[in-house]
């Protein structure tokens, strides 16, 4: 192993080196001197100038995410964000479609979805669902992979969108495309706008930086950590979650001492418990995008399933369909109280609990916390509740 500075690269071989990367099973959190009660707790935080009390998105995705949901997560003091390029705006009632793919078997269910995922995008139909989500008193949050964002903002913006999302496994600022073909300029795109546009996704140092530049309101960090994704396999690509969030928080902070312009850094998928949403913004997140907690959900529109935003490629999908069932009301998972004992219910009752036996006032002092490398954090003393089942043997 070599060490430069406090660094340490380990040889894979030769002319190849590697620095350790960690995941948030291999960390844990340390409490400090002092302690608070959980309802003094602040979690309240900030994503394009709409304020939330709650730092979770749910993530864009069909199974997760409809009119519905996005209002109701709005009402709790959440976010959700709708896909522009999904079931919402391809069918004028997504429902029988929604049926059809909780209906299918495992074997069918990759021709069945890029079938239904063919039919073409119907413009008008963004304009309606962002129309439904305000009139049903919900923040408008919106997704498109830049290809979409270049076909669709001008009807984004036109509809009134309160938030918009551009996403991919990896988006950066130099796109090299094929001849003939025009990529999207995110700084111009961020700059005409009339919305906060929040760019990702991205695992490093330098692509967080140069996303803050060209002029993203928040930016997404994570390639393949998510529940129904499976780009880590089928590409190689990926930063585990906690390096990767500690890395891009680094590139935040540089940001804002050169700037003077704070930019939320959003952890995207990889997160189950509770507990993963803590550590999280221990290692720097100002805020957290989940998608199978909220798949759980009775009123997600998976109808108990949940799948990925790549799993219907024509040509190379990148997710898969997978059964996370029914546990609970929204409400139940979001803020409890909880029905369940393995850290999946009453997600924010986990947070503020945490930051009170941190002692952490506010999102920003739990940034602050001491973390150590633990890799037997969650199995260490659990031999029952594995072999029952239980818990966090689960």
């Amino acid at each position: 192993m070599e060490k430069v500075g406090s660094i340490v690269d380990i040889q894979i071989g030769k002319g190849k080196t590697a620095r350790r990367a960690y995941g948030f099973d291999e960390i844990a959190l340390v409490p400090s001197g002092k302690t608070l009660d959980p309802s003094l707790a602040d979690t309240s935080w900030q994503i394009g100038g709409v304020k939330r009390e709650i730092p979770i998105i749910a993530s864009a995705m069909d199974g997760v995410v409809d009119v519905r949901m996005a209002a109701e997560l709005s009402k709790l003091g959440a976010l959700g964000v709708l896909n522009l390029e999904g079931i919402q705006t391809r069918y004028e009632d997504p429902n029988p479609i929604l049926d059809r793919i909780a209906a299918v078997g495992n074997d069918g269910f990759v021709s069945l979805m890029q079938e239904l995922y063919a039919v073409p995008i119907k413009p008008e139909l963004i304009g309606i669902r962002i129309a439904e989500i305000k009139a049903a008193g919900g923040i408008a949050a919106v997704s498109a992979t830049p290809a979409g964002a270049a076909r669709f903002g001008a009807a984004v913006a036109q509809a009134g969108a309160d938030l918009f999302f551009i996403q991919a496994t990896v988006v950066s600022t130099e796109f090299l495309a094929p001849e003939g073909v025009e990529p999207l300029n995110l700084a111009k795109f961020c700059q005409e706008m009339p919305m906060p546009v929040i760019l990702g996704n991205c695992v490093t140092y330098d692509i967080t930086l140069e996303l803050m530049q060209a002029g993203a309101a928040a930016v997404l960090v994570g390639i393949g950590p998510g529940a129904a994704c499976t780009s880590r396999g089928v590409l190689g690509v990926g930063v585990p979650q906690a390096t990767a969030v500690a890395d891009c928080a680094a590139a935040r902070d540089e940001f804002f001492k050169q700037t003077g312009k704070y930019i939320p850094v959003i952890a995207d998928g990889g997160l189950v418990t509770g507990g993963d949403i803590c550590k999280c913004i221990a290692c720097g997140a100002d805020g957290v995008m989940i998608g199978s907690p909220f798949a759980r959900a009775a009123e997600a529109p998976g109808r108990g399933f949940h799948w990925g935003m790549a799993t219907p490629s024509p040509v190379l999908p990148r997710g898969t369909r997978i059964k996370v069932g029914t546990t609970g009301t929204l409400k139940q998972i979001l803020t409890g109280p909880a029905k369940l004992d393995d850290g999946t219910h009453n997600l924010l009752g986990a947070l503020k609990t945490s930051m009170g036996t941190l002692g952490a006032k506010t999102i920003k002092e739990m940034q602050q916390v001491e973390v150590v490398i633990a890799p037997s954090l969650l199995t260490e003393g659990k031999v029952y509740q594995k072999a029952q089942q239980l818990g966090m043997g689960k």
